[in-house]
């Protein structure tokens, strides 16, 4: 590896890894691009079901299945990679390595050792720093400053296999959950690519992970994402960045689900209560248990995200009413 904790180029000659890649959301696209445009063979894509989404409920194919219909290659799309028939299908494609990003499924013992190089998943944390399906997200509301990118060997355990290689990501001050993961990525699948290369040329072993500092990061939901006013203003700034842009910061406003932009934390000598909010020059500033915020864009149910200050004019928020009350 280099300095930066990358590893270097594959050695010349050694032929290439044939490839099945599983992954499902926009942030695994990168990296099917990187190994479509390496020196390895995707023979295949593993990826989700299609699903309903959107106000019109319309069934759409995941962004990886988009991109690897762009390209040609077959789509496999099993309800769950536990079926027979899935995994009769991974031993006929006879694959070296199947690289993973963000798949979304558990990958059943079964499969896990029929490619002759395993699976290498590519993980959006510094492990064992953050395991589970929400790393990002996790990052970003516990405050921390450094965050990156890890290739390792996919075993039973969650996340807990051994790492092949890395690469760091500073996290900055107003970064959201959506700025962080598209940087990350991005290096994450020249990563990826880096260590399928030394997989290929037998210069790359992986290595256990340290037995401590580990922390975890399940899945955020819906009902995560609601503010809690109580907190110190700082606390509630990193969690609303934490879960923008999905699932979404929400308070409620008037009995109704009320979704929140990243704030900005202000020093102030308003003496606001939690929740409580002020309309004057310095724009919609809520208070919250230590300080408070001032609001950037909102969206009142039913309406599209605009400037909060717009939204003030015509709600007209009565003295000491409160977001969440």
């Amino acid at each position: 590896m280099d300095r930066h904790g990358c590893l270097g180029p594959a050695r010349g000659g050694e032929p290439p890894l044939r490839l099945l890649f599983a992954g499902t959301p926009e942030a695994a696209v990168p990296s099917l691009d990187a190994l479509l445009a390496s020196g390895h063979e995707v023979a295949a894509v593993l990826t989700r079901p299609d699903a309903r989404s959107g106000r019109g409920r319309k069934v759409s194919r995941s962004p990886v299945a988009e991109r690897a219909d762009a390209a040609g290659l077959p789509v496999l799309q099993p309800r769950s990679p536990r079926e027979p028939e899935f995994l009769a299908q991974l031993a006929d494609l006879a694959v070296d390595c199947a690289p993973v990003v963000a798949y979304g499924a558990l990958v059943p013992p079964a499969a896990l050792d029929v490619p002759a190089h395993g699976w290498v998943n590519l993980h959006f944390s510094l492990l064992p720093a953050w395991r589970g399906a929400a790393p990002v997200q996790h990052a970003l509301m516990a405050g921390d400053e450094v965050t990156g990118a890890c290739t390792f060997r996919l075993e039973q355990g969650l996340d807990t296999g051994p790492v092949y290689g890395l690469v760091t990501e500073p996290i900055g001050p107003r970064d959201t959950a959506g700025d962080l993961l598209g940087r990350l990525a991005g290096s994450g699948a020249r990563l990826l690519v880096a260590t399928l290369d030394g997989i290929a040329a037998g210069t790359l072993q992986p290595q256990p992970q340290p037995a401590d500092g580990v922390s975890l990061a399940p899945r955020i939901e819906t009902a995560d994402a609601r503010v809690d006013w109580d907190l110190p203003a700082h606390v509630v700034d990193r969690r609303v960045r934490g879960v923008t842009p999905a699932p979404g910061a929400w308070t409620t406003w008037r009995g109704e689900r009320f979704r929140l932009g990243p704030v900005e934390p202000l020093p102030t000598s308003l003496a606001l209560t939690a929740g409580e909010v002020s309309v004057g020059p310095t724009g919609v500033v809520v208070g919250t248990g230590r300080g408070a915020v001032r609001l950037g864009e909102v969206q009142p149910a039913g309406k599209r995200m605009h400037p909060a200050a717009d939204w003030a004019r015509g709600a007209r928020p009565a003295p000491g009413e409160r977001f969440g009350a």
